[in-house]
């Protein structure tokens, strides 16, 4: 009896079930088709559960879930000499066309043909087993655990976030946001040399652990004004005329204000956060303080290396934001648990 692909599949919004699928084939030389072994759980994800859309990204038909993956490597293409089965890696979970001017330039992220794992209409990662390009598949060095190996992507992204606000020794960063983006930023910051680094959140329980994870600080908003509000966080924080950079990473509007008002005059601001499509932005302070805005979308040229590479150095501790672990069988569990806004990263183990 032919192997079967088991997958965690989203038919429709709120409706979720286990399917044996094909498993996939290597349809190119390049190719590698690896065991998935931890799952790690995004917003999106939950997202695209609960409402079946993210904006002009609808799900119509049904959909794998999941994109932060880590496994083991099965079988891999003729032309694949950098993998063996049984290595361990993580996933970068993608395909770019590699011939436009973004791809091009390792831009590839803003490709307009990229194929991105569990965004419609491409299948995810929550499966058996999953085929990538042999240079989308990173091996972990041996001392780094595939449920680490599962955090790489969310550190990706952190990677390419603080890359974007160009964050260097001695400058004060202030983050917006203490979810697992907010601190895998928070701890970058931390490792590119940042001097101050203030974790912004209304979670305390959040924001204790943002003391013990990365940040120098840490401050809880009130429900006041975005210029009243940053003008207490200076102060409190001692940031003198304002921070160097702003990294928003909630997606909230009131510290998409504030993140503004808290800058120094050329200061920078860097939008990692997804939340409404349009929103209240305090355009005449961006442009009498000659701000540097920015926007940052997943990963690109060099960022899935560096974040290897810094948990494997222990520059960035991600198995501390591993709040629980469940079987693959309970995976629409760790989803409700994630929607409920328990713990900090949810991993969902492989098929057994």
């Amino acid at each position: 009896m032919a192997e079967k692909n088991t997958s965690f599949v989203l038919e429709k919004a709120g409706q979720v079930q286990y399917e044996d699928r094909p498993v996939p084939e290597l349809k190119h030389d390049t190719d590698v088709l690896v065991n998935i072994k931890q799952t790690g759980i995004c917003g999106s994800d939950v997202h695209y559960w609960v409402s079946g859309a993210i904006g002009d990204f609808v799900v119509r038909a049904p959909m794998v879930l999941g994109h932060e993956s880590s496994g083991i490597v099965s079988a891999v293409g003729a032309g694949v000499t950098s993998l063996a089965p049984g290595d361990r890696v993580c996933l970068e979970p993608g395909i770019p066309c590699r011939v436009c001017t973004f791809c091009k330039s390792g831009r590839y992220n803003l490709c307009p043909d990229y194929a991105f794992a569990a965004t419609p209409p491409y299948d995810g990662t929550l499966a058996k087993y999953y085929v990538l390009p042999h240079d989308m598949c990173f091996q972990l060095p041996a001392h780094v655990s595939l449920e680490e190996g599962a955090l790489i992507e969310p550190l990706a992204v952190a990677v390419h976030i603080v890359k974007r606000a160009d964050v260097r020794p001695g400058q004060s960063v202030v983050v917006f946001g203490a979810g697992p983006v907010g601190l895998l930023c928070a701890g970058v910051a931390r490792a590119f040399g940042a001097a101050k680094i203030i974790s912004v959140d209304i979670n305390e329980e959040r924001l204790a652990f943002a003391r013990k994870f990365a940040a120098t600080g840490t401050f809880a908003p009130s429900k006041t004004p975005a210029a009243e509000s940053a003008k207490r966080l200076i102060d409190e924080q001692e940031l003198g005329v304002g921070a160097d950079v702003a990294i928003e990473a909630s997606g909230a509007e009131p510290s998409v204000q504030t993140a503004v008002h808290v800058l120094r005059s050329g200061g920078t601001y860097v939008q990692g956060g997804m939340g409404k499509p349009d929103v209240s932005f305090p355009v005449t302070a961006m442009t009498t303080k000659e701000l540097v805005v920015r926007g940052s979308f997943r990963y690109a040229e060099g960022d899935y290396p560096l974040a290897v590479q810094m948990v494997a150095d222990g520059k960035v501790r991600v198995k501390e934001l591993i709040t629980k672990m469940v079987p693959f069988d309970k995976a629409e569990e760790a989803f409700s648990d994630v929607k409920a806004g328990k713990g900090i990263k949810i991993l969902i183990g492989g098929v057994a």
